[in-house]
């Protein structure tokens, strides 16, 4: 799922090429994608973009009349800058929004169409659609850490609540926590005032890192390789991959359609974290850390 750098780079790339420019036409290719009847989608022909705004992980089109266009990405939703009047085809089409330079497509690759467009109108319902989670390059340690203390849950979810936090998610929460040498499982109510600054530089580090590397590749272009999964993330998909740390491979609990990868080396003090269904088929013989993981490998 496209989260905050993303999210940042498509707006950056979007408001030199829509920002203040009409809306011919919209065209819808899959009735699935708008989840709103009124105000209708016909309301935006011929309006002018006034502004861009990132919702969490949501991207904002305002236009005039209090208008607003919202496209949610969710996992396997991507946005194309394509030619003028460019041609839908194909299943993973979904709609195309015409200006005259150019023609914004939306995308969705697989079958489960979870994308989606809102059209609404003011401030109360843009509002609406915002989880409230606090923008973490635009606040402190102390309001950071509030936020997260609201609740006592594991690092990996606190990070990931859109209600906590605005515009992390699964791939870059992995990276936070390596960088910050803290377990994807402590508990947020459990650290201690050095490893709550420790977090605190490493999300905002780790983000403004990410932000100004994904804004330097669609510098030129459009961003068209927006994915979760880079050769140069330090542990995030790279399961089985030496840490670029300490060189141990990188370890992963997996559970539903998502993972988490972590070093136990940096992270957990040479500790594997349970992963739920290896660790119920091996039961006793699951290993609890490097060098029995390293026995078993060798039996």
């Amino acid at each position: 799922m496209p989260e905050l750098p993303d999210i940042t780079a498509y707006l950056s790339a979007l408001d030199s090429r829509i920002l203040g420019r009409r809306l011919e036409h919209v065209r819808i290719a899959s009735v699935f994608v708008l989840r709103t009847a009124d105000p209708p989608l016909a309301n935006l022909d011929g309006q002018i973009v006034r502004e861009l705004r990132r919702i969490g992980k949501r991207i904002a089109v305002g236009f005039d009349d209090e208008l607003w266009l919202v496209f949610h990405l969710m996992i396997a939703g991507r946005l194309h800058w394509k030619p003028p009047a460019a041609r839908l085809s194909g299943r993973n089409d979904l709609a195309a929004f015409d200006f005259s330079e150019g023609t914004l497509v939306l995308t969705e690759a697989g079958t489960k169409r979870r994308a989606s467009l809102h059209v609404v109108r003011g401030a109360a319902a843009l509002a609406a659609m915002d989880p409230g989670g606090i923008d973490v390059l635009a606040t402190d340690l102390p309001a950071f850490r509030a936020a997260l203390t609201r609740e006592n849950h594991t690092l990996k979810r606190a990070l990931t609540d859109p209600r906590t936090l605005s515009g992390i998610g699964n791939a870059y929460s992995d990276e936070i926590l390596h960088a910050a040498q803290l377990s994807p499982i402590a508990l947020t109510h459990h650290l201690s005032d050095a490893q709550w600054q420790r977090l605190f530089v490493a999300t905002r580090s780790t983000l403004q890192t990410w932000v100004d590397r994904l804004r330097a590749e669609a510098a030129d272009g459009f961003p068209e390789r927006v994915t979760a999964f880079r050769d140069d993330m330090a542990v995030h998909g790279r399961f089985g991959k030496p840490c670029p740390v300490c060189r141990q491979p990188i370890q992963r609990i997996r559970y539903a359609d998502n993972e988490t990868n972590y070093c136990a080396r940096c992270q957990t003090g040479d500790t594997l974290l349970a992963d739920r269904s290896l660790s119920r088929l091996l039961k006793r013989d699951w290993p609890r850390t490097l060098e029995e993981l390293e026995a078993l490998k060798h039996r």
